[in-house]
């Protein structure tokens, strides 16, 4: 009898494997959660009209659709915000020119609260995407990526300016490109305090929902269907049960993004740290296992990874040998520096004037002494709060970062309670200095660093994880202990990526004012003597003009800060306390 059946060669039945039952678990985990995604996605494109009210249900049973639309405008903004923290944190960090620009906007551009992104953008993309619901959508994952992206920025910064110099030699020794070195050496040795502040940004997020989601700008309401405007809807109505929905809403929500992206990220950036020595304790995923497991997916994730180095080791960005026709003169290179610089600070002093213009002609000379009065009060309530975060939050941090199993436990503990928007706890404040009669210039004062006090303790653990293990275990044997060791290891270790972590803290602090200093439960309003009061107060109103007043002081604060206090910090950070 004839035998029909079917023979392979040796590279036939090995190149393309049989799928084992864990590529069939693997397939429905990923057809579900693009199903989930093209769902949420597909809501976002639809008619709509400037007045056109979009019902909120305080039910329940709307809470899991509210919770894909929030998710996937979140979700958007952070794969923007990576786009841009690897195109600008990049440039910043290779160009001393555009280092002395881009620093100082992203320290000015993190201050600007979001109302004041709202009051000049909801008319832009309202006009730019007319009769259309991605008008609204647009405007809200724009703010959601302003509440995303500087921390991020910051921290790729900061990390490519502390890459050890033994690895930058290494790189020369294998006659790396620049865009080979940036692949290979400067976002691997980035990709863990980047995480973190990803999963920092990604908590942060829920905070500014509220104000993203449920836009009022010029006595306009634009509601949008999310977690956002249900709290903001439940907030309005002084309904418990609602907020105590949302809330619980949230932590399931934080807990399946945490084990479906940002844990199995975790374990796969593992490989990443620049240690001599494997770690004793190190992260693990079911996800990530399960892709381990699913033979038919790890072909394709070999596929891709062959996709990943022709991407890296493109021709077109190898090195070129210079020619004569490339190489410039210093003298003209002196003179496109001049050129360049006149033209920009050229256009700041325009643009200066023109914002002189629009404020000032509506608007009397003493109204900017009430408001840069204002500002320092705000400013002494940012740096107290600070320095409160500070003291809490550095120990424990070292010691959060020195026990690996400790990180995975406090990990999605700690991305809750950043998740948890302060605005919840605003109508439990305001009830409590109603009801106890309180000063609510002091105890609203707390609310503004429950939001941002985050970014102080996630870059402290990351920079003390960033420590290497040879170096710790070199300590211990020489026996240092007490006061000692801190002085001589952690704090010159952590202190670069405390100093970004304050940096993007005060920047959220202000931003968090305008929220912290005008509190509401149902009928009860309460103003603390504030800028961030000022914001809210003006924007409510329209008046364009207080609203740039009110902006332009709190950026001029923010910058006069971070340019006299943090930034010296940060250059002594980066001169005397980066490991080589």
């Amino acid at each position: 009898m004839q035998n029909n059946r079917q023979t392979y060669t040796k590279n036939e039945a090995t190149s393309w494997p049989i799928p084992n039952y864990w590529d069939g678990l693997a397939l429905i985990l990923v057809l579900g959660v693009i199903v989930i995604l093209v769902l949420g996605a597909g809501e976002m494109s639809g008619h709509y009209q400037l007045g056109q009210e979009i019902p909120i249900s305080l039910s329940p049973s709307q809470l899991p659709y509210y919770a894909l639309r929030s998710v996937m405008r979140m979700l958007i903004a952070l794969l923007c915000s990576l786009i841009f923290t690897f195109t600008i944190g990049t440039l910043a960090a290779k160009n001393k020119r555009a280092e002395r620009i881009l620093i100082p906007m992203i320290d000015i551009l993190q201050s600007v609260p979001v109302l004041g992104y709202l009051s000049f953008t909801v008319v832009g993309f309202l006009a730019l995407f007319r009769g259309s619901m991605l008008g609204p959508e647009c405007a809200c994952i724009f703010v959601i990526f302003t509440a995303q992206v500087w921390n991020m920025t910051l921290s790729f910064y900061q990390s490519m300016r502390s890459v050890p110099e033994d690895l930058k030699e290494a790189a020369a020794m294998f006659h790396l490109s620049a865009w080979q070195k940036f692949w290979r050496l400067e976002v691997p040795f980035a990709m863990p305090g980047l995480l973190w502040n990803a999963m920092l940004s990604m908590s942060g997020s829920w905070v500014f929902l509220v104000a993203s989601e449920a836009i009022t700008v010029a006595n306009q309401n634009i509601t949008l269907s999310g977690i956002g405007s249900y709290i903001a809807s439940a907030i309005t109505h002084a309904d418990k049960a609602a907020i105590l929905y949302a809330i619980i809403t949230m932590f399931v929500v934080i807990f399946l993004y945490d084990q479906l992206l940002f844990r199995p990220l975790v374990a796969w950036a593992e490989k990443f740290k620049a240690e001599e020595s494997a770690s004793e304790v190190v992260p693990v995923s079911w996800v990530l296992d399960l892709f381990q497991r699913a033979d038919f997916f790890q072909h394709i994730g070999e596929w891709l990874s062959f996709l990943g180095d022709a991407f890296v080791n493109v021709k077109y960005f190898r090195r070129r040998k210079k020619t004569l026709v490339l190489q410039v003169i210093s003298l003209w290179r002196r003179l496109l520096a001049f050129s360049w610089n006149a033209i920009l600070y050229g256009a700041i002093a325009f643009a200066l004037l023109v914002l002189y213009h629009f404020i000032f002609s509506a608007l009397p000379s003493s109204q900017s002494s009430r408001v840069i009065y204002l500002g320092f009060v705000t400013a002494t309530r940012v740096m107290a709060m600070i320095l409160l975060s500070s003291i809490i939050w550095v120990p424990i941090g070292v010691w959060i970062g020195l026990n690996p199993r400790a990180s995975q436990i406090v990990q999605p503990i700690a991305q809750f309670l950043a998740a948890f928007p302060v605005n919840l706890l605003f109508p439990v404040v305001a009830f409590l200095i109603v009801r106890y009669h309180l000063n609510v210039n002091v105890w609203t004062s707390p609310l503004m660093i429950l939001g941002t006090q985050w970014y102080i303790l996630f870059n402290v653990i990351a920079g003390t994880i960033a420590i290497p293990k040879n170096l710790k275990m070199a300590v211990s044997t020489l026996n240092v202990r007490g006061w000692l060791w801190w002085k001589k290891l952690i704090l010159p270790a952590i202190f670069p990526y405390y100093i970004t972590g304050v940096i993007t803290a005060a920047g959220g602090a202000w931003n968090i004012s305008i929220l912290s200093e005008a509190v509401s439960w149902g009928n009860i309003q309460l103003h603390a003597v504030g800028l961030g009061a000022y914001i809210t107060e003006v924007t409510q109103r329209g008046n364009f003009p207080e609203i740039a007043l009110g902006i332009t002081v709190m950026s001029l604060y923010v910058l006069l800060v971070n340019r006299c206090i943090w930034r010296p910090l940060y250059n002594l950070a980066e001169r005397r306390f980066q490991i080589r």
